[in-house]
């Protein structure tokens, strides 16, 4: 049987996710709080990691290694790299990479040390899954590299070097870290992004607003996605 984890970065992230259940079991370990649910018979936890790799990393371990979780579904926002992503846009991750991730200096290239790789590939499976639910829905998603680093990016400069170096499509901060601790442990993974941020965006974005509004957005298309894997 399997036990689903579903994470977000942020508190807001998951708020959405977390209305469509009322019987909650919330246990709090690592100084945060994982919220065991039940779907249909299916387990759940579910867990916002709060922002940046080490924090991202630390709770897809606690998911898997404490909860006993066997597939991981990753929701949030990125800005948007490919000119073709507008706000609002959903991507898929098929690869990810940690841009800031920089040995260069003893010849690696970037986003490579020993024993790693440049690129983490996500679940074709569940990404199958996530695009027939797209298709059904009439909801416009696409698939493509996701870029993860410790740093909010807003400088054109290194959004180029990161579209140039990488070919990536989005960019934000915590996917790549827990595509590498799934890819570790086995777990299969899904890594979900609702676009915040474009080169073009109107200096008027509310992002608050947007926020709350692609979480509602992304937890429906979650739920979705999840009635598909108990079949």
């Amino acid at each position: 049987m399997t036990k689903l984890a579903v994470m977000g970065a942020m508190e807001e992230e998951i708020e959405p996710l977390l209305e469509y259940f009322s019987d909650i079991k919330v246990t709090e370990f690592a100084k945060n709080k994982y919220y065991e649910v039940s779907y249909n018979g299916l387990d759940i936890v579910i867990a916002y990691s709060k922002i940046g790799k080490v924090f991202a990393s630390l709770t897809a371990s606690t998911l898997i290694e404490k909860f006993g979780c066997d597939t991981l579904l990753f929701s949030g926002v990125a800005g948007g790299i490919n000119p073709e992503l507008k706000i609002g846009d959903l991507i898929i991750a098929n690869q990810l990479c940690q841009h800031d991730l920089d040995i260069t200096a003893f010849g690696h290239p970037h986003g490579y040390v020993p024993g790693g790789a440049v690129f983490v590939e996500t679940s074709k499976a569940l990404n199958a899954i996530a695009k027939e639910v797209a298709k059904e829905k009439n909801l416009k998603v696409i698939e493509g590299i996701i870029a993860t680093g410790d740093q909010f990016v807003h400088s054109n400069e290194r959004k180029e070097f990161i579209e140039n170096t990488f070919k990536a499509d989005a960019l934000e901060m915590e996917g790549a870290s827990v595509a590498v601790v799934c890819d570790a442990l086995n777990v299969p993974c899904f890594i979900l992004r609702a676009i915040s941020d474009t080169a073009d965006m109107d200096a008027g974005f509310d992002f608050d607003e947007f926020l709350k509004s692609s979480a509602k957005n992304s937890a429906n298309y979650l739920i979705e996605i999840i009635k598909k894997l108990q079949k």
